[in-house]
């Protein structure tokens, strides 16, 4: 489902925004066009859509439109023209008391800047929103308690922003966004102010918490690093336009442009590529009900010398090696159960190509990628793991 639709986006910073519109549309440059008519262009031209419940990174480097788009998204910037979307309600035509109504219930917004009022405590400081909403104090604590215990501040409300570390004040602008329960979270390079240490905590934090709460999030930031790591998929901007989306392993494996190639070539592929990228069908696999000459020979005909065992919801039950089944006949056996080899190793489609390599090296048996109910969904075998990073290292 589409949380958010951002529909010909632009916006014009000067008195005279059509003149710069009109040679925006003739495709002139964002230098182009202030150079000749002293207007500049913060976005020109944006369009994508957020679904309900993912991370979307809006990135690129300073200058590129990224911090004026997200504010244009609940209109703290007005838009010079184009289409804003939340639940099919538009943005862009609603009257300020609407507007007013949409940011104090629908959007959270965390800042670089913690932005936290010096004299209140941090209970305080996260009551604010609701306050502005005329909460009832009772409530109003309740929730604000609450929030903080999710991002993990249980015990300081009674402190103030100065007796809290940069990554604990800025947990607390968290929680004061989560405090309203907003279906939608803007957080604008939330992280960039804060050491490397702390920073990994708070990303590790954030898709923690993004797993328990399941919100719409909409993340600015310079960090392809940070990108990667917690955006479901990335928006990349370079002055006002957007030269790129898709998730994180289609912009690494396949830039569209010279500029992204550039923008992500020292990136380390192995901590990219998952699983799901590099996993093959499964093709032939045994049942439980098999015999050991049944089992070899489907292992015969497939030219293998492994086969995965399922049951009948094609649940993995373990891996018979070709040279068991062989024994097991010679025994005169019946039954693939005694021979099944149940510490079969299982990744989930997600798991990164780095992790999949170092298990693969102290293992002898292909991967199983399984989902979450441990069914079968495919096979990694050490040679599709080097293609794939091979691939990328000679495109």
């Amino acid at each position: 489902m589409i949380k958010i639709k951002v529909e010909n986006l632009v916006k014009v910073f000067g008195n005279q925004p059509e003149a710069a519109m009109k040679l925006l549309a003739q495709g002139f440059t964002k230098e182009q066009i202030l150079e000749k008519t002293k207007q500049a262009i913060g976005i020109g031209g944006v369009s994508f859509d957020v679904h309900e419940g993912e991370i979307l990174v809006i990135m690129g480097l300073s200058g590129s439109g990224k911090s004026t788009l997200i504010r244009c998204l609940n209109r703290l910037i007005e838009p010079t023209s184009g289409k804003i979307y939340i639940d099919e309600l538009e943005v862009t035509a609603m009257t300020l008391k609407e507007l007013r109504e949409l940011r104090q219930k629908k959007l959270g917004m965390v800042f670089q800047r913690f932005a936290l009022f010096p004299h209140k405590t941090v209970q305080q400081n996260v009551e604010y929103g609701l306050e502005i909403q005329d909460v009832e104090p009772g409530l109003r604590a309740q929730k604000a308690v609450s929030s903080l215990e999710l991002v993990g501040l249980k015990g300081w409300e009674s402190n103030y922003p100065s007796q809290l570390s940069g990554g604990m004040q800025q947990r607390v602008g968290l929680a004061r966004a989560l405090a309203i329960d907003p279906d939608i979270l803007l957080m604008d390079e939330a992280f960039s102010a804060l050491d490397p240490l702390i920073k990994r905590e708070m990303q590790d934090e954030l898709l923690a918490l993004q797993n328990r709460v399941k919100k719409t999030i909409v993340f600015i930031t310079h960090d392809l690093d940070e990108a990667i790591k917690i955006g479901d998929r990335i928006v990349l901007m370079k002055d006002g336009l957007v030269v790129q989306q898709g998730t994180p392993e289609d912009i690494l494996t396949n830039p569209a442009t010279e500029y992204v190639e550039k923008f992500v070539e020292n990136v380390d592929i192995s901590k990219v590529l998952t699983a799901q990228r590099v996993m093959r069908n499964v093709g032939t696999v045994a049942y439980l009900k098999d015999g050991p000459r049944t089992v070899l020979r489907k292992m015969q005909d497939a030219g293998i010398s492994s086969i995965f065992v399922v049951n009948n919801d094609y649940m993995i039950q373990g891996i018979v090696m070709a040279e068991d089944a062989a024994a097991a006949i010679e025994r005169g056996e019946k039954s693939v159960s005694e021979i099944i080899r149940r510490d079969t190793p299982q990744v989930v489609p997600g798991t990164p190509i780095s992790e999949l390599y170092t298990m693969m090296s102290n293992g002898s048996y292909p991967l199983a990628v399984v989902d979450d109910d441990s069914k079968l969904l495919g096979v990694i075998i050490k040679g599709s793991i080097i293609a794939a990073l091979a691939g990328r290292s000679e495109s």
